[in-house]
């Protein structure tokens, strides 16, 4: 709906795209053009994914999110979102309980309601941390998994490492999956520090963390992701793989070693004017702190602003679009009810774009507000 309002509005700038605006390293477009001379290139490969790919994988997960135990397996998928999927697809029957902590990513709502599974919304803290006893409480017979994202999306909030640990601790003595994922593991700001539970010891036997080449290298259109889980789950992982991709894309896995040939250090250059964005967006809200409260969070390129209007956050988003020619996300997307949120996105416009684009957004808002004031 967004999206074709926006496409229908010429000259919209969008807040709302969760994706960055650099391209993928040198390194990946070199590989990608040189594919196709082998013979080899033109033939189905391993479900798990090309072994160079899954070796550069393994080092990556020591050496960036310090998960050495050889218990994991590593699945290549067309993007964390089907990992997640698979994954879902893998542990659950239909009927069977997910715990998501709000606000989720929509997309992760969808694929457990499309595999009749039964999405748990679990409340958080104001300040977008997670809620241990909210989620123990939440937990039933038929709960299968609980779902942490962190860096968050929509959210931007980094968890807590003690509060990662809780939970994998509870899923542990629960017998629950705790599915970590961490598409954004790069994208944190202010010292905030990134953590993956399945480093921890005693983990692999309940721990599946998810990552994504789409933020940290430029690879949104490529679909590459994967996930890292327990073993016992992998001849139900490759039978699902196996009926819905065959193998991943290898055009796509032959760009993917060029990309973590150049590595995680890719990203972080590109941090600084992130950063820069995020400070400036911060600031610009600050003038209309009266109807726009936004939580500062630290990770991620996201930020959830809460509106004071009688509107809801589908007639403001839209209002914004076709009024005032800027795009965000309205929080019903996300789970969140009764109160009016929008999500903005800082990663995919340059600087200059953003800040013309938070422009338009707060005179929209005050001019909408004005209109329609919270009563």
């Amino acid at each position: 709906m967004i999206a074709n309002w926006t496409r229908q509005t010429p000259g919209t700038l969008s807040l709302g795209q969760g994706m960055v605006s650099y391209p993928p390293p040198d390194a990946a477009m070199q590989a990608a053009l040189e594919f196709g001379r082998l013979a080899e290139n033109h033939l189905y490969g391993s479900p798990l994914g090309h072994p160079k790919l899954l070796a550069m994988i393994q080092t990556k997960l020591r050496q960036d999110n310090h998960i050495c135990d050889q218990a994991y397996q590593v699945m290549v998928t067309a993007g964390s979102n089907m990992a997640f999927l698979n994954i879902i697809m893998a542990i659950s029957d239909p009927g069977d309980e997910i715990i998501l902590p709000l606000p989720y990513y929509f997309n992760q709502e969808m694929a457990i309601q499309m595999l009749g599974c039964v999405v748990v919304p679990v409340p958080v803290g104001e300040d977008y941390q997670l809620d241990l006893p909210a989620l123990q409480a939440a937990i039933t017979e038929k709960t299968r998994a609980i779902v942490t994202v962190s860096p968050n999306n929509p959210s931007g909030a980094v968890y807590r490492e003690n509060d990662l640990r809780a939970v994998n601790a509870l899923c542990q003595q629960r017998g629950l999956y705790h599915i970590s994922d961490e598409a954004y593991e790069y994208f944190t700001y202010e010292g905030a520090a990134h953590f993956s539970p399945a480093s921890l010891a005693d983990a692999n036997g309940h721990t599946i963390s998810l990552y994504s080449l789409s933020k940290a290298y430029g690879f949104a259109s490529w679909r590459l992701g994967y996930a890292v889980f327990p073993e016992a789950l992998l001849p139900a992982m490759l039978k699902i793989q196996d009926t819905n991709l065959i193998c991943p894309p290898a055009i796509t896995q032959v760009a993917a070693i060029g990309a973590l040939a150049a590595g995680a250090d890719y990203c972080r250059q590109q941090l600084p004017a992130l950063a820069l964005t995020r400070r400036h967006l911060l600031q610009q809200l600050q003038t209309i702190a009266d109807i726009c409260q936004v939580q500062a969070t630290t990770g991620a390129f996201y930020l959830l602003l809460k509106i004071r209007t009688s509107l809801s956050d589908l007639e403001l988003a839209e209002s914004l679009i076709k009024q005032y020619q800027v795009a965000a996300i309205p929080g019903c997307a996300f789970g969140l009810q009764g109160d009016c949120y929008l999500r903005i996105s800082y990663g995919m416009l340059s600087p200059t774009q953003a800040g013309e684009a938070v422009q338009r957004l707060i005179t929209g808002l005050l001019g909408l507000c004005r209109k329609n004031p919270a009563t």
